[in-house]
């Protein structure tokens, strides 16, 4: 079974996001999120998400909390998916070598973050249609 990893910086709006998303497409996955930073550490997830997962009726773990993403996740995961450009650069700087590969971007412009921006709508629009886009390539 493969394992992924969605990454964002704080891991309580699009990573968790992401992860939820896809469990809802697949049980043929391993899923999981995490953040870059250690701002958010601890944190249950951002209510512009957990609005989006009630109005999408997408079943997520209400006890999920911020995790900051370790180097030993990137022996653990066949992929860790950067939600925006900073953040596949921020996990460039920590991977280990031989696992730089495993480091890709979500889709090729990234997602901005809701957290910024107020607009997780938009934000799961992109969220689900790039999750579906995953699902195909995993497939592959």
């Amino acid at each position: 079974m493969k394992k992924i990893a969605f990454v964002c910086l704080g891991n309580i709006c699009r990573s968790p996001m992401a992860e939820f998303v896809m469990k809802s497409l697949t049980n043929q996955i391993h899923v999981e999120s995490r953040a870059t930073s250690s701002w958010e550490h601890g944190n249950p997830i951002h209510s512009g998400t957990l609005k989006i997962f009630q109005d999408h009726d997408i079943s997520y773990d209400k006890r999920k909390r911020s995790t900051q993403l370790t180097k030993s996740d990137f022996d653990e995961f066949d992929y860790l998916i950067g939600m925006d450009q900073e953040n596949v650069h921020d996990m460039l700087k920590i991977a280990p070598t031989d696992c730089r590969a495993k480091i890709k971007l979500f889709d090729q412009t990234g997602v901005a973050d809701p957290y910024f921006t107020g607009r997780f709508e938009e934000t799961y629009q992109r969220v689900e249609k790039g999750c579906q886009q995953w699902l195909e390539d995993l497939k592959r």
